[in-house]
């Protein structure tokens, strides 16, 4: 097993309270990972990129929601992910590229689909909510000692 750098626990210390203090209680499982994320090779990967991949994805899904269903805009979710890709990827472009592009990727998916706030569009920002917290606390769990 490899040792993250001190600044990824940093980070992903934060993103994880970040999701833990807007999460809510939930009843049904969070959803699985999404399948169609591409795995994560070439220059500077890390063990754990695709997972980072995913929390920025989910990041991205969260931000547009959370927007969608306030009565105030929100930009929390997209500054947490901007400091995870500035302290994870500082002077590493094509990791930047894809944390970014993962985010992006993320919002663009839920505002394809949602344009106003409905119950189901509630539901999806809560899970991915959920996912992103059980994420955050598996990477630091198992990449941050």
């Amino acid at each position: 097993m490899t040792s993250a750098p001190p600044i990824l626990r940093l980070a992903l210390t934060g993103a994880l309270l970040v999701f833990a203090v807007g999460a809510a209680a939930q009843q049904e499982e969070a959803p699985q990972p999404d399948k169609a994320t591409p795995p994560v090779t070439g220059e500077n990967a890390t063990s754990y990129d695709q997972r980072l991949v995913r929390l920025a994805e989910i990041l991205g899904s969260v931000h547009y929601l959370r927007n969608l269903c306030l009565k105030a805009e929100e930009d929390t979710w997209r500054r947490s992910t901007q400091e995870l890709i500035d302290k994870e990827a500082a002077d590493e472009p094509k990791r930047r590229e894809r944390l970014t592009a993962a985010f992006n990727r993320g919002y663009r998916t839920f505002a394809s689909v949602y344009t106003t706030c409905t119950e189901p569009a509630t539901l999806a920002e809560q899970r991915y909510r959920a996912e992103g917290a059980t994420l955050a606390s598996e990477i630091v769990a198992r990449f941050g000692n």
